[in-house]
């Protein structure tokens, strides 16, 4: 029965990591489909406020209508220390951002990281602030997306905002005054002056659009979307949910509202987060358009209409985060701006009482050693140190029972014609033994919630990305480039062209070795059959962390390493402290 108990567990254990990597399946890779600019935000209804068919926003128009701007617009340019870009003077859109810290890829001289884009581009990302008539029957000149709009300045840079103005002629003037910071965090001011002779009512409102659907990884462990902390809780919604539920409800796929919180869309690495003002009442919605291309929307505006006095201004505040997902900076905004939970933007995952405390002590020994990997080999001392009580119990348990094998075999071959006897004489060996065959399979399970955090770190945080180790390993969060089927580049032939299976690179073929010598220390099943399986293991790992990012292989390898040399040292103690124990 524990020869059965030490099969399952350790069956268990590889089931789990198998299923981990179904759970993971290739990129998939979904054409995008530009689309031209749809409605503009049409705020739900609320209890306070008029149905969202009444407001009447920046001239709302069919998508199939929607003019494509030209290419080639009057712009504010951005230069900041971390972005630059540029806003556009027709429609005020927020549409070209570029990320000056990232590459696309780890080659020198790759393109930096392009995060918004205007609509005239075949991937439209942009962001866009305007104003709602709260009622439909008001004759109020609005701001649209045509609008060209006059600016303060040509640059906006950190500690010079640049407003955008627009006078509708009829006594409205708006005003969008934009500022940056050192970082990836602009402040955005709406106001509107009334010098006419009547009082006009307006809700102020920011949205944030993409036009077509993305690339994304595919990975069930990854959110990649529309999220926000909304309504106390974390609200994630993946694309296709967001078209499912928007084509139920006429292109409202989520709402919320409520004082602090913010939205937006992430991708792996990037976000794009609106986060309105905390102190005030605000609806989020979140939306789907499907004419003539897929489109998505995360906006906000003010839960109660502004009343703009004759001779008087209104002014309502909020913030876009359009960046990098670092967790430093998104845990500093969270404290020193008052962004509730903002740090939740990297997916930490379920298991994120481990995942959090894990990279901030990688990202600490990285500040000590300089190179991620190296911080990946001393966590795994001290993971290793931390259980070490534990496991030595169960190496020892281990030994003894390798060591016990001939005697086994002897019991069974004494009662081969009795199976029950067979099972009796062997549980009393154990006992006088005092060893239990099921205790082998501890260091396994214990492994797997440490081997699953640690791959969320290694996946989802920035920091790791592009991140460096030694040799030809350039990306701790990618694969590991070589292959063993092309003799490691000498044959300039991609196989994996013939079969995706077909990449082995040579750290997968590390670990796989270091998991066989580790077996071998091992006692065996005393079922055959059980043996051959358990044989089979390293063989399985190999083939399935080829495909795991290489910062987890070279974890996963450095560990076997070390609990070899952990269990030949108990093994050689066991067997002086107990020389008889081997004996038949």
């Amino acid at each position: 029965m524990d020869q059965k108990r030490l099969f399952l567990a350790i069956a268990l254990s590889a089931v789990i990591l198998l299923a981990f990597q179904l759970l993971l399946p290739p990129p998939r890779h979904l054409p995008p489909r530009p689309v031209a600019d749809t409605t503009t935000l049409a705020p739900a209804a609320t209890p306070a406020a008029p149905k969202s068919s009444d407001l009447v926003g920046a001239l709302p128009q069919d998508a199939a209508q929607a003019s494509v701007p030209p290419r080639e617009v009057p712009r504010v340019k951005i230069a900041a220390p971390r972005v630059q870009g540029s806003i556009s003077l027709v429609g005020g859109y927020l549409d070209d951002v570029v990320l000056r810290d990232y590459r696309e890829t780890v080659a020198p001289d790759s393109p930096l990281v392009h995060l918004l884009e205007p609509r005239s581009d075949p991937k439209p990302y942009y962001v866009q602030f305007g104003w709602s008539a709260a009622t439909a029957g008001a004759k109020l000149k609005l701001p649209g997306n045509d609008t060209l709009w006059t600016a303060s300045a040509a640059t906006l840079v950190p500690g010079m905002p640049v407003t955008l103005s627009w006078d509708n002629g009829e006594g409205q003037v708006f005003e969008i005054v934009v500022s940056v910071d050192d970082n990836y965090l602009f402040g955005v001011q709406q106001r509107v002056r009334n010098t006419g002779a009547d009082a006009v009512a307006v809700y102020p409102w920011s949205r944030i659009r993409r036009d077509y659907t993305p690339k994304v990884a595919g990975y069930y462990i990854l959110h990649e979307g529309l999220l926000g902390w909304l309504g106390g809780h974390l609200q994630e919604m993946k694309y296709t949910a967001a078209k499912s539920e928007g084509d139920k409800h006429e292109g409202l796929a989520f709402s919320s509202s409520g004082i602090e919180g913010w939205a937006g869309i992430t991708d792996k690495y990037w976000l794009t987060a609106l986060v309105p003002d905390q102190s005030s009442p605000a609806v989020a919605e979140f939306r789907h358009t499907a004419s003539p291309g897929d489109g998505y929307q995360v906006d906000f505006r003010t839960e109660q209409p502004q009343q703009v006095a004759p001779n008087s201004d209104v002014a309502s505040s909020i913030r876009l985060f359009a960046g990098a997902k670092e967790v430093h900076l998104l845990s500093r905004y969270e404290e020193r701006d008052g962004i509730g939970h903002f740090s939740y933007a990297v997916d930490w995952g379920w298991f994120w009482f481990l995942t959090k405390p894990f990279f901030f002590a990688l990202d600490w020994l990285y500040g000590v050693l300089g190179n991620f990997g190296l911080a990946i080999l001393v966590f795994t001392v001290c993971i290793k140190a931390l259980f070490f009580p534990l496991a030595n119990k169960s190496y020892r348990s281990m030994s003894k029972m390798k060591l016990l094998g001939p005697k086994i075999q002897t019991v069974r071959e004494t009662y081969k014609d009795d199976p029950a006897k067979q099972q009796q004489a062997i549980m009393a060996l154990y006992k006088s033994e005092k060893v239990s065959p099921a205790s082998g399979c501890l260091p396994m399970l214990i492994q797997v919630p440490v081997f699953f955090s640690l791959y969320k770190v290694i996946f989802v945080t920035i920091e790791m990305r592009q991140a460096p180790f030694f040799g030809w390993i350039h990306d701790l969060s990618a694969v590991d480039s070589t292959n063993i089927f092309n003799l490691f580049g000498l044959i300039p032939y991609d196989p994996t062209t013939l079969l995706p299976m077909l990449h082995l690179g040579a750290w997968p073929l590390i670990m796989g070795f270091t998991m066989f010598f580790q077996q071998k220390l091992n006692p065996p099943p005393p079922d055959p059959t059980q043996a051959k399986l358990f044989q089979l293991m390293p063989l399985v790992f190999t083939f399935m962390l080829a495909n795991f990012p290489a910062g987890l292989v070279i974890y996963w390898s450095w560990n076997n390493l070390l609990t070899i040399g952990q269990q030949w040292l108990i093994m050689r103690q066991t067997r002086l402290s107990r020389p008889g124990l081997a004996r038949t």
